[in-house]
């Protein structure tokens, strides 16, 4: 599944490129405001913090919800204490796409995240360009190279490198690399079976001034709670949010200390 992902936000950007050069998606990135500072918005805090995403679907779940207005979403998020907003942007299975992060930038000044499957720098330059300040880097889709280069080229750019793992050797990697954000997901992309427990296994492994996200199976304030006693500085949170009222979760998420 991860490799197919891998193949069609590719073959996706490829597609693009031969619509819109290199050369001028980086001549716009180049022109676009500068990046927020993503790190000093999820900074720890005596209270979790709430990664907030925009997202219709999923290959587990199908799809979710409609959000004809992502802006609107967003603006919502924002108003309700997210620190940050992931906006996903894979079209094939997430069916989202570029333009709801432009539309999402338009509304919101927290830090975004563009959220795909990202493997090249031209998908970074764009990402920069449509007002993004935080790329996703998944250990388990990379070699660690690429990770490293990729995630030098987004530092170039001004942005944050959110560096994504799912296993002891993956946190590994990623501080390797030396990841300032770094996501634990629960979810295995190459078999989407979650295990709750995970980030609290993994967790004792990242040092101090490393900004911690729980990613996956975040419905409920138990399950915040939960990860915020494994350690958590951050949870990623999509499907609930975009099912419920987005406004009263958001409350009480970041309500948990």
């Amino acid at each position: 599944m991860l490799e197919e992902l891998y193949a069609g936000s590719v073959a996706d950007a490829a597609r693009r490129a031969e619509l819109v050069s290199a050369s001028q998606v980086e001549r716009a990135a180049l022109a676009s405001p500068a990046a927020l500072d993503a790190l000093a918005f999820l900074a720890p805090a005596n209270h979790i913090k709430v990664l907030a995403e925009v997202k219709r679907a999923s290959p587990s779940k199908g799809q979710m919800a409609e959000i004809a207005d992502p802006a609107a979403l967003a603006t919502t998020y924002a108003n309700n204490n997210a620190s940050a907003i992931s906006v996903l942007t894979e079209e094939r299975r997430f069916k989202g796409n570029l333009e709801d992060l432009v539309a999402v930038r338009a509304a919101v000044t927290v830090p975004l995240l563009r959220k795909d499957f990202i493997a090249n720098e031209y998908q970074i330059l764009e990402a920069r360009a449509a007002g993004a300040d935080i790329v996703l880097l998944i250990v388990a889709g990379l070699q660690q190279k690429d990770i490293l280069r990729l995630k030098h080229f987004a530092e170039e750019l001004g942005m944050t490198a959110f560096i994504e793992t799912h296993s002891a050797d993956e946190v590994s990697r990623a501080l390797d690399v030396d990841a300032k954000l770094l996501g634990i997901n629960a979810r295995d992309l190459s078999t989407f079976e979650t295990d709750r427990n995970l980030f609290a296994k993994l967790s004792p492994a990242i040092p101090e001034g490393v900004i911690k996200v729980a990613e996956s199976a975040v419905r409920t304030v138990d399950d915040v709670e939960n990860y915020r006693r494994g350690g958590a500085d951050v949870v990623l949170v999509g499907e609930a949010l975009v099912t419920n009222d987005a406004a009263q979760l958001l409350a009480a998420f970041t309500s948990v200390s």
